[in-house]
């Protein structure tokens, strides 16, 4: 795979410097395009053999374009914050927005490379790493992200003479890093896992440039040219984008019979019981919160639900068994021009939460396939693909050890007309109910639909859906308290 990058290929100081004053331009002009259109952010992964260039190229691209919308990140070992988050929470943070260009050095492939070539993971973890790089992947170029990868190349004759030439030269032996010394005792290893990297992981959406390391000029003109061909493609294109069509309901349903009609919505609480309960219950909470095995956890609970159904209600229930140390209540609602500028899961993967703590989302990642979808937000293709994508973010929170809870909070529509009502002719509860609210009941059969597919797709073995009878607060609360006590209480046992 790496034999055309191995030929030695060179570009003599002539031609070089004939090119680069017209590529610069060109370079300039297609990033203030970038910026000026802001459709899109650009990703560019570095990965290859040591000495080959990654860090001159950067540099290099640094000096021809406008450094200002060049967001360059290196990931090195892990801080202790780090470490505490689930492993793509670090990478997310660092998404470039729309109209920028980012730079990852020491990105997803150099870690996973890394932990198979010193033998911490096996081949079958490395390839789950790869599908779930390739996930991501496919959702950031699905959202609009053109994304790079460059393998840069030596070969080991090659990688030997540079080290050998920079050893004899006094002026620049400290170019030669314990990374180089320690490369090229495995190289063998390092291009036999890198070329399984580069082959299993490189697709249409997100192809890999191997370039040949050995001359710098050569080197530098390939990557620019590459990655000025990719800009300008992207900016000239204008192909509209062919609008699926399934935006009926998911799951046909020739009785009419939905899942939300099959709940019993007359369920109660006395009202002598439910205080009982709720002591108890966070009580419960309160000794499972401290718990010394919570250390290498984290909590997560989303709450959905229709409009008036008690959503804020059971959260300070939640919320007043616990040190407000322990826990972050983080509220959505429309995204923000900063949060529009990134894929839709960035404003929550920013929020998961650290071991040991507890986030709460009055809202969540489902509105995409809620609100999104019944107000034709966005189209029909963007939210079908959402729910896999979905299902692979509340994997990759599982998969760390966060204990992750999902509600839906559920009321008749007789129930949700007597709230408003309640809530208009209270003084203090009037900022509660908003025109957008009655507009929602108006398309009550909508999202009913809507909910429908939501839990059938994304109620999972390992983060499955609650549907919480609510049209009794007490039966809610208690519901919600203990749901989340038996989930914490079989995660910390």
């Amino acid at each position: 795979m790496f034999e055309s990058a191995e030929l030695g290929q060179s570009i003599d100081k002539e031609t070089y410097e004939a090119q680069v004053p017209a590529l610069r331009e060109a370079l300039l002009v297609a990033q203030n395009e970038l910026k000026a259109q802001r459709r899109f952010p650009v990703l560019i992964l570095i990965n290859g053999i040591e000495g080959a260039g990654k860090g001159e190229t950067i540099k290099l691209l640094s000096e021809w374009m406008d450094p200002r919308m060049l967001v360059v990140r290196t990931f090195d070992w892990p801080t202790a914050e780090i470490l505490h988050h689930p492993p793509a929470w670090r990478y997310w943070r660092e998404l470039p927005p729309k109209g920028q260009i980012g730079l990852f050095l020491g990105n997803w492939y150099s870690q996973m490379l890394h932990q198979r070539v010193m033998g911490h993971i096996d081949d079958f973890e490395l390839d789950r790493q790869l599908e779930d790089a390739l996930a991501l992947e496919q959702m950031l170029c699905d959202e609009g992200t053109l994304i790079l990868k460059f393998w840069f190349h030596l070969s080991k004759k090659q990688m030997r003479r540079r080290l050998k030439t920079l050893k004899n030269d006094p002026l620049h032996s400290w170019k030669i890093s314990p990374l180089d010394w320690q490369q090229s005792k495995i190289y063998d290893r390092f291009v036999c896992f890198g070329e399984r990297v580069v082959q299993r992981s490189s697709r249409n959406f997100a192809p890999w440039y191997v370039v040949d390391g050995s001359d710098p000029r050569y080197r530098g003109l390939t990557v620019a040219r590459t990655l000025l061909d990719s800009l300008q493609a992207a900016l000239d294109s204008h192909a509209s984008r062919v609008v699926q069509p399934h935006a009926a309901p998911l799951i046909a349903r020739p009785d009419n019979r939905r899942l939300l009609d099959s709940l019993d919505l007359s369920l109660k609480v006395d009202r002598a019981d439910y205080h009982q309960q709720l002591e108890e219950e966070q009580g419960r909470m309160s000794r499972l919160m401290r718990h010394k095995n919570m250390r290498h956890h984290a909590l997560v609970a989303g709450f959905e639900g229709n409009d008036a159904a008690g959503k804020g209600g059971a959260i300070r229930r939640v919320a007043e068994a616990l040190d407000p140390r322990q826990y972050r209540i983080v509220p959505i609602s429309a995204p923000t021009d900063e949060e529009r500028a990134q894929p839709y899961l960035w404003r929550f993967w920013r929020h998961v939460p650290p071991s040991g703590r507890f986030t709460i989302f009055d809202r969540t990642w489902y509105g995409r396939v809620l609100v999104e979808r019944v107000e034709k937000l966005i189209e029909p293709d963007d939210w079908l693909r959402a729910y896999s994508e979905i299902n692979d973010f509340e994997e990759n929170l599982v998969r760390f050890g966060i204990v992750l809870v999902k509600f839906w909070l559920a009321i008749d529509k007789d129930t949700q007309y007597e709230r408003f009502k309640a809530r208009e002719n209270t003084p203090y509860k009037r900022f509660k109910i908003t025109d957008e609210d009655w507009r929602n009941r108006d398309k009550w059969d909508q999202y009913v639909d809507a909910v429908g597919d939501m839990v059938d797709r994304t109620s999972t073995s390992f983060a499955p859906w609650t549907l919480v009878e609510a049209n009794d607060k007490h039966f809610a609360r208690i519901k919600v308290l203990r749901t989340i006590n038996d989930a914490l209480e079989k995660a910390l046992d």
